[in-house]
């Protein structure tokens, strides 16, 4: 899976896929990732399903590439802390829920695609004077894989919100203590 199909460098382009980041944004906040189908993102865009399909294959590419863009903006975001790290750990208790719908019906998928989610976030800046970001993003996608990788693994019992405070409480206290 990837990012996207196409770059984003032409202003429709950009504008469109911020249409759909910002539905899909608006749809998992009212119900369950999985409820969620392509025609209620294109309702919500006004967006047709030729277009959605010229930049995405489905809506989990839409929500790596949504998860991308959020992180490639941390970057150059001035929003105090609490909100950036919120922001920036955001995407993990929807994927957490898809998963877990994957996980109970045999269809688990895991791979790169999980690493990519974080890799907006790279460059040479340094956070909090000593932490270069790179370190950061590895450290962040590195622990949402060992977590979820803990969790299909031991087949452990816990909700996917169970599973996201064990990943918050790991993740947190790091951007804390990174000034984000």
């Amino acid at each position: 899976m990837s990012a996207s199909r196409i770059p984003a460098k032409d202003r429709r382009i950009q504008k469109t896929r911020d249409l759909l980041h910002r539905a899909l944004a608006g749809l998992i906040r009212e119900k369950p990732y999985d409820s969620i189908s392509v025609k209620e993102i294109l309702d919500r865009a006004n967006v047709g399903r030729s277009t959605f399909y010229t930049h995405f294959g489905d809506k989990d590419e839409l929500l790596v590439s949504a998860i991308h863009d959020l992180l490639a903006s941390m970057q150059s975001d001035k929003t105090p802390s609490a909100e950036r790290s919120e922001r920036m750990i955001g995407f993990s208790l929807p994927i957490f829920e898809h998963i877990d719908h994957h996980r109970r019906t045999g269809e688990a998928r895991m791979g790169a695609e999980v690493r990519a989610l974080a890799k907006g976030l790279t460059g040479s800046r340094k956070v909090a004077g000593r932490i270069p970001s790179r370190v950061l993003v590895e450290y962040l996608s590195s622990t949402f894989v060992l977590v979820l990788n803990w969790w299909i693994e031991s087949r452990s019992r816990l909700s996917p919100r169970e599973l996201n405070d064990v990943f918050r409480a790991l993740a947190l206290p790091t951007l804390a203590t990174a000034g984000l």
